[in-house]
């Protein structure tokens, strides 16, 4: 069930404050470090993206699907619900694009942290936890109301 449009309107505003977005850029920076570091191996075939056939779904918070939703114009997207009627019935992300990412720059925190490379099991659940307390903490400092949900469903309540 989606969150209520005015909670997607909370979202948009706290996604737009300038401490948020800078938390939002300081968290997405260490998950870059660490994928640096760490160097999965990554083919570009786009199945993480199709979560039907990878047998997997992408969450992520209220607050993350803002900062992508408000910074798609700046990167040449626009989202709408055929759009995302189109990546359900495919079972897939609507940003997919020929098996790669098309908001690459923007995309949530779980997106930058997958990777399909067996080997980078361990260590992106222990990253995932990481910078989810990180990212729970930036919703209690800044009093953002936080909601954990599929990333679809978090899509479609900001384009209804």
């Amino acid at each position: 069930m989606a969150p209520e449009p005015a909670l997607a309107t909370h979202w948009l505003q706290a996604a737009a404050r300038p401490s948020v977005r800078a938390a939002l850029d300081a968290i997405h920076q260490l998950i870059a470090d660490q994928i640096e570091s760490r160097g999965p191996a990554c083919w570009a075939s786009g199945r993480c993206c199709n979560f039907e056939a990878f047998g997997h779904r992408l969450y992520t918070t209220g607050l993350e699907t803002a900062a992508c939703v408000l910074a798609l114009p700046a990167h040449g997207r626009t989202l709408t619900t055929p759009d995302i009627d189109a990546a359900v019935a495919r079972g897939g992300c609507p940003f997919q694009a020929a098996n790669l990412c098309s908001i690459q720059a923007i995309k949530p925190a779980a997106c930058r942290i997958f990777f399909c490379d067996r080997s980078a099991e361990q260590w992106q659940i222990d990253l995932t936890e990481r910078v989810m307390q990180q990212i729970r903490a930036l919703h209690d400092r800044e009093q953002i109301e936080y909601r954990y949900a599929e990333w679809r469903v978090l899509l479609r309540t900001f384009v209804e």
